[in-house]
Parts: structure tokens; sequence; C-alpha cells
């Protein structure tokens, strides 16, 4: 079975990945207003790691979906890395520490 023309458009525009990175953005403003209402404490920090590495990603998909520059796909892929490493560094330093014996 053939996709529908038009979803072959859509995937191969970027415009699916358009789509996600705004609903990604809405979530964190959504997030955001939540939390203020709630008066709970936040941290930037705590969203920086994971978001940042998965819309990297993603702009590096929309890159190549895209037909575009392989430089700003290594680019994108690039900067996702360290981000990845922010966020594991940040959750390992909350691990609970084995007692030493």
């Amino acid at each position: 079975m053939q996709a529908p023309a038009w979803l072959g458009w859509w995937l191969s525009s970027g415009h699916a990945i358009d789509l996600i990175l705004a609903v990604v953005g809405l979530e964190l403003v959504g997030l955001w207003l939540w939390v203020r209402a709630r008066g709970l404490p936040w941290s930037w920090a705590e969203l920086v790691g994971p978001v940042f590495a998965g819309v990297f990603l993603m702009l590096a998909l929309r890159n190549v979906l895209v037909g575009g520059n392989g430089l700003v796909t290594a680019l994108w892929l690039s900067l996702s890395g360290p981000a990845h490493l922010f966020d594991l560094g940040r959750r390992v330093r909350r691990w609970p520490r084995r007692p030493q014996s």
C-alpha cells in the first residue's frame, strides 16, 4: 500500500517537524504557566538539556528531510551531544550514592 501524496509532501517539506516543534513550544509554555500558577519551585535547567537535545535532533532530521546541507545537519547533531551530556550530568548528580563499605 502506497502512502498518500499529501503525506509524502508533508514529510519532505519539513512541516511535520515544524508541527512537532510547535507542540514542544506549547508544552513548555503550558508547563511554565502551570508551575507558576501552583507556586512550585522552578528551574529552567531542568528542561534545557532534554528539550534542547530533542529540538536539535528534530532540526537535524528536518534538514535531512528537506534536502539541506550536510554541514547544517552535522551542526544540529553536534549541538545535541552537549545538551544530552548536560542533561545526563544533572540526572547522575541526583542519583543516591551507595554507601562505601
